[in-house]
């Protein structure tokens, strides 16, 4: 009889310990399926990051006509906002009005910033985005703030360091000439359409002979 117990006692620490490691991982589910929002850099944080040496900071805001709205697209394929299958983002609106910071060193521009935010998989994700004014190649790149799970390195510089010194010429694609996070693809691909549309908006505004000249501020107003 008291060998029956002692092994009835075993079983039931059996059982109590398999029902207590499958809540363990009930919980780790719930965990790892939350995402977290993160802010890494303020504009003016972005800005001083993209610009070290820069004497000051120039703001030009430019607020795109249709026209201009439509070349850009056609060089997009069609889109401003890039959704991508398998995207848990929210919904984000075409934006229209554009920040051009500008870097100013001895009184010339030498580089060009835009902060551009595009959908994620979690969540939208936001860069600036640091060009050469007179090519409209990558300078600079980091990431302002993202939504993600843990573990997605989106904002890296072993990442971000492969569009340095690129522009409109290369693909900027994943699987082409950037080689995506492993297990974050949809983010490595956002972050591809990003820069490749700060790219494509410089180049229509500013670098194809149809210039014209936005609300010119100091970019701390």
């Amino acid at each position: 009889m008291n060998q029956l117990s002692k092994k009835k006692g075993r079983h039931t620490m059996k059982a109590m310990h398999v029902v207590f490691a499958l809540a363990i991982l009930a919980v780790g589910a719930l965990v790892s399926t939350d995402c977290f929002a993160m802010r890494l850099l303020t504009r003016d944080e972005a800005l001083k990051q993209m610009f070290p040496d820069a004497q000051s900071i120039v703001n030009n805001t430019r607020l795109m006509t249709v026209d201009e709205v439509e070349k850009i697209k056609n060089r997009l394929g069609g889109q401003l906002v890039h959704y991508q299958e398998g995207s848990k983002s929210e919904k984000m609106t075409e934006q229209l009005e554009y920040h051009f910071y500008y870097s100013v060193v001895n009184g010339e521009k030498t580089g060009v910033a835009i902060i551009e935010a595009q959908p994620g998989k979690w969540g939208p994700v936001e860069f600036c985005i640091a060009l050469d004014p007179k090519t409209a190649k990558v300078k600079n790149l980091a990431v302002m703030s993202y939504e993600e799970k843990r573990g997605r390195p989106i904002a890296r510089n072993n990442f971000l360091n492969q569009f340095i010194g690129k522009g409109s010429s290369d693909p900027l694609q994943v699987r082409k000439d950037i080689r995506a996070i492993s297990g974050a693809t949809i983010s490595s691909d956002c972050t591809c359409f990003a820069v490749r549309k700060a790219i494509v908006m410089y180049e229509e505004l500013f670098l194809k002979g149809n210039v014209k000249e936005g609300a010119i501020t100091k970019a701390g107003r």
